[in-house]
């Protein structure tokens, strides 16, 4: 992988056709601020990005789901008909 900072993205014009992802630095802090993913990569990175998506809607339906189980219903209630 390689580093470049948000200068090197201005002024380089083979920057944007390379084949490798980029990490983005800022100069002057040294922090990392994302990654470029050039257009080589971007069927296989938005099926990563989709399965991410995926995994973290699921993991919020269980956690949903186990709340409910933990609710009890009162007497004055009425059940939702989750099992």
């Amino acid at each position: 992988m390689l580093q470049a900072t948000m200068a090197d993205m201005r002024k380089s014009i083979d920057f944007f056709q390379t084949n490798e992802v980029i990490s983005i630095i800022n100069g002057r802090k040294k922090q990392e601020l994302g990654y470029f993913v050039p257009t080589y990569f971007k069927t296989d990175f938005l099926n990563f990005l989709n399965e991410l998506d995926k995994k973290k809607r699921l993991q919020n339906a269980i956690k949903a789901a186990n709340a409910q189980k933990l609710d009890p219903i009162s007497d004055a209630s009425v059940g939702d008909g989750i099992e």
